[in-house]
């Protein structure tokens, strides 16, 4: 009667075990056997307050319990002292226990959970790499607002780049409207001085037509004595 009751007892609590992790996302398996009082202390108040429960739990059981969670491949993690982080805040049980299993050198990451699938050392030290929730957010907040603020700098640039422009346009109109100033007398005058030139020609050659004409008659009397 003792021993059933004892097994009784022990179901009991390994269904209400699986039944409390049911809906937590991440497990992190660690060996903590080691640790002083003042580190098992900081440590689990780090993860009490980051919404993290953390237990140390018999081989056995967690066998059992990951069993009622339909999770295999854990037998090789569930060898030696164990104990176990989980939360439903995927990335806060890695993020914590990694960061104490750096520190000190007894703590060992053994393996993990994540979202129903067996995870290795590895994958449990890279999600503990993925920055919070919060930063993400405002991660993919910046990364959405990026290109507006980019476009409003550009429009703003343009902007200025216009107003120095127009200011700047005048003196760029001036400079064409002196030169046409300054040439105009310069082209106007050129042909004032070339048209008498061409007017002086016909008068020289006249003169020499005429003295022609005038030598003409002067030969024919003296011929016409001949001819009679």
């Amino acid at each position: 009667m003792a021993s059933e009751k004892i097994l009784a007892q022990k179901q009991q609590h390994i269904a209400e075990l699986a039944d409390s992790m049911s809906g937590d996302k991440t497990f992190v398996f660690v060996a903590a056997r080691g640790l002083t009082v003042a580190q098992d202390t900081a440590m689990r108040r780090e993860l009490r307050e980051a919404g993290v429960t953390y237990k140390v739990i018999k081989n056995t059981t967690l066998k059992r319990v990951f069993e009622k969670l339909e999770v295999e491949g854990l037998d090789e993690v569930f060898e030696g002292p164990t104990a176990v982080a989980y939360s439903d805040n995927i990335t806060a049980p890695a993020k914590i226990l990694c960061k104490y299993a750096e520190d000190i050198e007894v703590l060992q990451v053994k393996g993990g959970v994540i979202s129903g699938k067996v995870a290795s050392v590895n994958e449990i030290v890279a999600l503990s790499k993925i920055p919070d929730t919060e930063v993400l957010y405002s991660q993919v907040v910046y990364g959405l607002l990026f290109p507006l603020t980019k476009l409003a700098m550009l429009i703003k640039a343009v902007a200025e780049k216009k107003e120095e422009g127009g200011e700047a346009a005048p003196a760029k109109e001036e400079a064409p409207a002196e030169a046409v100033a300054e040439e105009a007398p310069a082209a106007e005058e050129a042909p004032a001085e070339e048209a008498p030139a061409a007017e002086e020609a016909p008068a020289e050659e006249a003169p020499a037509e005429e003295a022609a004409a005038e030598e003409a008659p002067a030969e024919e009397p003296s011929e016409a004595p001949a001819e009679s």
